[in-house]
């Protein structure tokens, strides 16, 4: 009997405490503004929505303006976090500081940036850093797939990238051309298709024999049944390496990259945002997964908390 009452009390604690727990997440109000990478956005949009199921009282908008928007924005103090898919640039950092705003830099996955080509496309087996310098650096003057390489047929080079603002625009711009943010412009020769939303990326190059682009991991892995990832060589000496969880954690894949999230410190001291960074970084190592991307070594998460603290 004495012991059917310890049970029916202890019973009766842990629902009054869970009762308790669910008070204060409902009690937990505000407004959290974010913008940013399209790269990111999958993550903050699986981030926010878990996070409103747990503080349904905290409203928050996650726009995807691209990683430069994001930073503008950032800076003009529109938005308390910017999503980013590369390191912020010095231009970049001086706004901020001219706008007395501080910030933490929290990296949160690794994400390949993957070249695609569509499923018609029965020629192209690899790319080297050469051939795309040939379809997308400031002087190619590539036009059809067989000024690519010899004995590609003789198909109209159609091209489909990340617009200016985008920050996997800056990194494979860098990465394959050396500079960020070149690229040709002849669009009388060869169609260009810019675009700041991935899903715009992936309808343009499905759709279109000769088309090629590139955009995030997770938005390749979404549209396997339409699309091709194109294996890369960088170093001609070694085998072409196609994008992949396991290549991208070990950086194998020569399109490898971190993604981040910026925060502002004076937004911080609000409690819905550090509440809703705290559980960004608590949840990024499992989301991530779920989203498609690369989860983070722990020991990156466990600083980041600490950095938070």
């Amino acid at each position: 009997m004495k012991f059917s009452k310890v049970i029916l009390i202890t019973l009766l604690l842990s629902l009054s405490l869970a009762a308790c727990g669910t008070d204060s997440k409902s009690k937990l109000e505000g407004i959290i503004n974010i913008d940013g990478s399209s790269t990111v956005y999958p993550i903050a949009e699986l981030v926010t929505e878990d996070f409103n199921a747990e503080y349904p009282n905290v409203q928050i908008t996650v726009g995807f303006s691209g990683t430069g928007g994001g930073f503008t924005k950032f800076a003009a103090g529109e938005i308390d976090i910017a999503n980013a898919s590369r390191k912020i640039k010095t231009a970049e950092a001086e706004a901020l500081t001219a706008a007395k705003i501080e910030y933490l830099e929290l990296k949160v996955a690794y994400d390949g940036l993957s070249v695609v080509v569509s499923k018609e496309n029965t020629w192209v087996d690899y790319l080297t850093f050469d051939e795309l310098k040939m379809i997308f650096g400031a002087d190619a003057t590539a036009t059809k797939w067989s000024d690519v390489r010899a004995g590609w047929p003789d198909e109209a080079l159609v091209i489909y990238s990340p617009g200016h603002d985008s920050g996997t625009f800056d990194y494979f711009t860098e990465a394959v051309n050396g500079k960020a943010g070149v690229i040709r412009q002849d669009s009388e020769s060869v169609k260009i298709s810019f675009s700041e939303d991935d899903n715009v990326l992936v309808t343009g190059v499905a759709g279109d024999k000769g088309s090629i682009g590139y955009f995030g991991f997770a938005y390749f892995e979404e549209n396997t049944d339409k699309l091709k990832a194109v294996p890369l060589v960088k170093d001609t000496t070694k085998a072409a390496v196609a994008p992949s969880f396991n290549a991208i954690a070990d950086a194998s894949y020569p399109l490898s990259r971190p993604l981040f999230i910026y925060v502002n410190k004076a937004s911080l001291v609000r409690e819905e945002v550090k509440t809703y960074v705290t559980f960004f970084i608590e949840n990024a190592k499992e989301l991530s997964k779920e989203v498609g991307y690369v989860s983070l070594p722990d020991a990156d998460y466990t600083a980041a908390l600490a950095l938070l603290k």
